[in-house]
């Protein structure tokens, strides 16, 4: 009998899909404010813009980019200062982020907010686990439009003095339900559920 393969070769087996590991530092938070997560390297980089959000409590109320040596990609736009394109049809793997190392997430411009992003591992897809996924944190993300990096850390010595005017005043604006010490990786992983990869 005569196999449809004969004389063929062996069929090309396809190279399971990697999944980065991923560090996001908010850049210039003391003590450090970072997440790891995994995504997959199918994911739309207009995803993991997503994934940043939901990671440090953030409601995407304003523009981002990704910063890649000279290209920009996020919310559409053209400004003197240069073009942002579009980073809604961008899958990771055309970035080629295992031998890029890092690349910077700029969120809010006039606040100037930046998330380092450090490629720490290429890894392969595990079957049964959910895609992106939050491993490890440390402290509560910056709350939104809470004015930049130092009114950020000015907030933090506010809110260490409660009794105070500025003290009453943060801490009625931030709500009862904000924590600048904790990172709740249960609720940042069932909001992570509903992104697609």
């Amino acid at each position: 009998m005569i196999s449809l393969l004969d004389g063929v070769g062996s069929a090309k087996k396809k190279a399971p899909e990697k999944v980065f590991a991923l560090r996001l530092d908010v850049a210039g938070t003391e003590p450090r404010i970072w997440r790891r997560v995994l995504v997959r390297e199918s994911m739309w980089l207009s995803k993991l813009h997503d994934t940043i959000q939901v990671a440090f409590d953030w409601f995407d109320y304003q523009t981002h980019a990704f910063v890649l040596d000279d290209l920009r990609l996020g919310n559409p736009v053209r400004r003197e200062e240069g073009i942002i394109e579009d980073d809604r049809d961008v899958p990771l793997a055309d970035l080629d982020l295992e031998h890029r190392g890092r690349f910077i997430y700029e969120y809010h411009f006039g606040e100037g907010w930046q998330v380092e992003i450090k490629v720490e591992k290429v890894l392969t897809v595990v079957k049964a686990q959910f895609y992106p996924q939050c491993l490890a944190g440390e402290r509560g993300g910056p709350p939104e439009d809470c004015g930049g990096i130092e009114a950020f850390h000015d907030m933090l010595a506010c809110i260490k003095e409660p009794e105070t005017d500025l003290g009453r005043e943060w801490l009625q604006w931030l709500g009862p339900d904000y924590d600048a010490a904790r990172c709740d990786l249960e609720r940042i992983n069932k909001a992570l559920r509903k992104i697609e990869k």
